[in-house]
C-alpha cells in the first residue's frame, strides 16, 4: 500500500468519497466531470477523495492524481496487486476522515447530484445505499440483462437476508462509525462484498434507508460479469456459515475515544471503532491487530479477547 496526499491532516473534513478504481484511467475523468459541480456543492475544504488504486495496469493512479491532484483535500494509495472491491472499499473507509462516507464507483454512473440527499439520511440512518430499482426492478441496456440481473438479485437478497432491492449499487452512504466496524468485519474481497455489507448490517440491528437514485450503464467496464457472478454467488452461499469474530479489546464504558486515538497512533494501527454499551466498550480491531490491541490493553487497563457479531448489535459506534 502506497499513499500519496493528504496535504492538511488538521483540516476538520465532514464527507469522506472512497473511490476504488481497477484500471480505470479511461474514465476517471469523465467520472469527475459528473461529480464536480457536487464538490462544490458539498464544499471542497471539508470534504476529501480517497482513491484506491487496486493494483491497476493502465497507470489509473497517474491519472487519478491529475484529475483529482488539485483539490485541497485527497489521498491517493496503490495497492500492491489487484485485491478486490470489496478490499479497496474497506481500505478506503479504514482512511477515511469524515463523519460521512459515500463510497462510488470511479465512472460516477450514479448521478452524484444525489450525494447531498444520501448525506440528509445519514444524519438519522447509519447505512444510506443507492437504489437503481423501479417499479420493483432494475432497468439495464437490454430486456435480457434486465431479467437475468432481477434473478440474480433475488438471490443476492435470499442469501444475505436483506429486503434492500438493490445490493450492488454502485453508491453507498455510511456513518463513519457503522461503517468502520462493517469493514472490520468484512471478509469478502470481491464483488460480492455489498451483499455481505447488508448480511452484517442485519445481524448488527443497523438501519438501512435506501436513497433512489438516477444512472447511466456507462460502457467501459473491466468487469467481467460471468466470471464475476460464479465468485459471487460462491461468496454469497458461504456467508451464513462464516464466523465473524475479531480481536477486541473491552474497556469502560465511557472510554475516552481521545486517548484510543493516541495509542492506536504509536501502535499504528488504523480504521478501528469503539462500540460502545451500556456494561462496557469494545473496542474492535483488525483481525491482525491482536499485537497492537495487546498494547492498548496494557495502557488502558483493559482485556484483550475476541468478541462475535452478536455481542457488537445494539451498540452505538465512534470511529477512532
Amino acid at each position: 500500500m502506497e499513499p500519496h496526499g493528504r496535504k492538511c491532516k488538521n483540516v476538520s473534513i465532514k464527507t469522506s468519497i472512497v473511490i476504488p478504481a481497477y484500471n480505470e484511467a479511461a474514465r476517471l475523468m469523465n467520472g469527475y466531470q459528473r461529480l464536480a459541480p457536487v464538490l462544490e456543492r458539498l464544499g471542497t475544504d471539508v470534504t476529501e477523495i480517497i482513491v484506491i488504486d487496486d493494483g491497476s495496469s493502465d497507470g489509473t493512479l497517474k491519472v487519478a492524481h491529475s484529475v483529482y491532484g488539485h483539490l485541497p483535500e485527497t489521498l491517493f494509495v496503490q495497492q500492491p496487486h489487484n485485491l478486490g472491491k470489496g478490499a479497496a472499499v474497506r481500505l478506503g473507509i479504514a482512511l477515511a476522515r469524515g463523519e460521512y462516507v459515500i463510497a462510488a464507483d470511479a465512472d460516477m454512473a450514479i448521478d452524484p447530484t444525489h450525494f447531498p440527499e444520501i448525506l440528509d439520511a445519514l444524519v438519522e440512518s447509519p447505512l444510506a445505499p443507492g437504489s437503481r430499482t423501479s417499479e420493483g426492478r432494475i432497468n439495464y441496456e437490454s430486456a435480457l440483462r434486465t431479467v437475468a440481473g432481477g434473478a440474480f438479485h433475488q438471490l443476492v437478497r435470499h442469501y444475505a437476508g436483506t429486503t434492500v432491492r438493490d445490493t450492488q449499487c454502485g453508491c453507498k452512504g455510511f456513518q463513519i462509525g457503522p461503517a468502520r466496524l462493517l469493514a472490520l468485519l468484512g471478509m469478502i474481497d470481491g464483488f460480492a462484498y455489498d451483499a455481505e455489507m447488508f448480511f452484517l448490517a442485519e445481524q448488527l440491528g443497523l438501519a438501512v434507508h435506501p436513497i433512489p437514485v438516477e444512472w447511466d450503464d456507462v460502457s467501459g467496464s473491466s468487469v467481467k460479469v460471468s466470471r464475476v457472478m460464479m465468485t459471487m454467488l460462491h461468496d454469497l452461499r458461504g456467508l451464513s456459515h462464516t464466523n465473524y469474530e475479531n480481536p477486541v479489546v473491552e474497556l469502560a464504558s465511557d472510554v475516552d475515544a481521545h486517548q484510543i486515538d493516541h495509542l492506536a497512533r504509536q501502535a499504528r494501527v488504523q480504521g478501528l471503532v469503539i462500540a460502545r454499551g451500556v456494561e462496557n466498550s469494545l473496542l474492535v480491531l483488525p483481525r491482525d491487530g491482536a499485537l497492537a490491541g495487546l498494547g492498548i490493553a496494557t495502557a488502558l487497563k483493559g482485556t484483550l479477547r475476541t468478541a462475535r457479531l452478536t455481542e457488537l448489535r445494539a451498540r452505538t459506534y465512534d470511529a477512532v
